[in-house]
């Protein structure tokens, strides 16, 4: 599978979501031993986990698999996100759901994330949402400060709008090296508002969270949309989410869709979508059947 590159981490071109791995009926060692080696078998070595997922346990969930089988932590590289404290799991005392980015937070929430997924070393942290009381020089200090201890490969944020990027990034010495967004054919006002702009100027990757629209895409889709993508799946010998997918790869900012399912069979065909090429027309055709009108 392609790989590309975020600083000094090689991602696979498809990552592995895990955000609703708490949520299957069974979590054991041995079941998410089965996904991560499902990936892994089509060259999907990138995993994309998050402090807050399952209520905070979805990172521990992935360390019971990792301690069940520590050979599988070195074909992987590990993305997770911190930042928000909601009432639930370490945090179940707050009063309130909010963001934290002072550098202590940022410090205690590394610690626990190596704990619970039984790891010496985070390959990518993000920071999870923007927090209005960040503290660019604090936030940025803490950052940096992982990075130089080395268990931190790489640093980046998600759902930044450019300016935000800008202001952390003026406050650190480490790149920010990815902006983990929502991009997909129902979600698509990056495409047009400055956002993919922004990152393809600096020549950083997105990532793209709900690629498949959180499993909304098939049922909110326009008509004609389904149709079409259902049409270009099966002269691929695949499902229509695949055509979703290379839809987002087509794109030159070199996206990064984050594709979640509990599903083994899914799992199975997540690469399905690096096998089908979209010429230029075709692209612009899910994208007008997506806007439910042609671009001006």
């Amino acid at each position: 599978m392609e790989r590309v590159e975020l600083g000094p981490v090689s991602l696979s071109r498809l990552v592995y979501g895990m955000w609703r791995l708490g949520d299957d009926e069974n979590t054991s060692p041995a079941h998410v031993q089965a996904k991560i080696e499902s990936c892994l078998d089509q060259g999907i070595t990138s995993f994309d986990q998050a402090d807050i997922y399952g209520g905070y346990t979805a990172e521990s969930i992935l360390g019971g698999a990792l301690k069940g089988n520590a050979a599988l932590r070195d074909r992987m590289e590990i993305i997770t996100k911190c930042d928000i404290v909601a009432p639930a799991g370490r945090y179940a005392d707050k009063r309130v759901k909010y963001y934290d980015t002072s550098g202590a937070h940022l410090a205690a929430s590394v610690e626990a994330s190596l704990r619970d997924m039984a790891t010496d070393r985070l390959d990518v942290l993000l920071i999870h949402r923007p927090d209005p009381l960040m503290d660019a020089d604090e936030t940025g200090a803490a950052l940096d400060a992982l990075v130089a201890s080395g268990k931190v490969r790489a640093v980046g944020v998600s759902n930044f709008r450019p300016a935000d990027v800008s202001l952390l990034q003026s406050r650190m010495t480490a790149p920010l090296v990815t902006n983990q967004i929502e991009i997909s054919l129902l979600a698509h006002d990056a495409m047009t508002n400055g956002d993919l702009a922004y990152l393809q100027e600096r020549r950083i990757p997105p990532m793209a969270w709900s690629p498949l629209a959180g499993g909304r895409l098939l049922a909110e889709a326009p008509e004609p949309l389904r149709r079409r993508m259902a049409a270009i799946g099966a002269e691929h010998g695949t499902d229509w989410s695949a055509v979703a997918v290379a839809w987002l790869l087509r794109h030159p900012a070199r996206i990064i869709p984050v594709m979640g399912t509990n599903s083994l069979d899914r799992i199975a065909h997540l690469s399905d979508a690096c096998r089908i090429a979209l010429d230029r027309e075709t692209w612009f055709e899910l994208y007008t059947d997506a806007m439910e009108h042609e671009v001006a």
